[in-house]
């Protein structure tokens, strides 16, 4: 089971759903067909966004003051739950709404979306996440930071644990995952010794892409007899409690754009693993039957 356990700073995750309004029922037996002439209208002027901390937060609202055709256009925090939410209502009824999105994640799975082109590329173009640990660990668990050196996935092996998770626990997704691809896993643990209960804590963000690596993670470390905690914070409280030793690893980062600024001002204080995993995007997403292709094509509220 992924336990949980709170760092020096609180965090406290608002999951409230922020329904997008609908206008009246003649206005929505269009609203699938929409174009940029009378999008903004109908969902007045608002981008669906997640927590007012994630890195794409910041990233969305560069954007709408980088693009002069987003004058008058509002980002909407609300949570990961809360957007989802919000997605989903709008696609049962088939009405427009434009949300921040990134991928790997269930819902490109689970819906027909795509992403807006962002030909100023304020949103970020392709991107990897990273493992970051805190100084010292390397001498101190010198296993577990083999093991983590080594944790590398491809973006479907993400997707899989996450879509399996929609039905399950995420404890239950990630070991789904670890048997049927244990080659994969004995390449990460070759040669390493067991150990009997030193503790060991994760720091991530609390989107479904970080709890299925957190997941995974935990439990081939619990499997090596590790005694492993998985904490869910902020991104700027993640980056923070590694760069303190607060906390011991995190395999969360998005780089170079979505956690870029909060990598900028830590990187001397934590180690970098690199990569483990590659091919990652964010930007504004929208339901396929949307008749919009760019960010440019929407126009500023007047």
């Amino acid at each position: 089971m992924v336990k949980m356990k709170t760092l020096g700073i609180t965090f406290g995750l608002a999951f409230s759903l922020l329904l997008t309004g609908c206008g009246d029922e003649k206005d929505n037996q269009n609203n699938g067909k929409s174009t940029g002439d009378s999008l903004g209208e109908q969902i007045d002027y608002k981008i669906t966004g997640i927590e007012p901390g994630a890195g794409i937060t910041e990233l969305s609202r560069n954007t709408l003051e980088e693009y002069d055709n987003l004058k008058g256009w509002e980002l909407v925090e609300s949570s990961t739950a809360g957007m989802l939410g919000s997605l989903e209502q709008a696609i049962r009824n088939e009405e427009p709404i434009i949300v921040t999105g990134w991928t790997p994640h269930w819902k490109f799975s689970e819906y027909d979306l795509k992403f807006l082109e962002d030909p100023k590329g304020t949103l970020g173009g392709e991107e990897n996440i990273n493992t970051l640990v805190r100084k010292g660990f390397e001498t101190d668990y010198p296993d577990a930071y083999t093991v983590l050196d080594r944790f590398y996935w491809e973006p479907e092996d993400m997707e899989a644990v996450m879509h399996e998770a929609q039905d399950n626990s995420f404890e239950e997704a990630a070991m789904k995952w670890i048997e049927d691809n244990q080659d994969r896993v004995n390449e990460w643990t070759e040669g390493i010794a067991k150990v009997d209960g030193k503790e060991i804590e994760i720091v991530s963000t609390p989107w479904d892409t970080e709890r299925a690596s957190s997941s995974v993670a935990e439990i081939v470390l619990e499997q090596l007899g590790y005694n492993v905690t998985v904490t869910p914070v902020d991104p700027a409280i993640m980056f923070q409690a590694i760069a303190t030793g607060e906390a011991d690893a995190t395999l969360a980062p998005w780089l170079p754009s979505t956690h870029q600024s909060f990598y900028d001002k830590h990187k001397e204080d934590v180690v970098d693993l690199g990569e483990n995993l590659k091919g990652t995007r964010t930007g504004f997403v929208v339901p396929a039957y949307m008749d919009i292709d760019s960010i440019e094509d929407l126009k500023p509220k007047e």
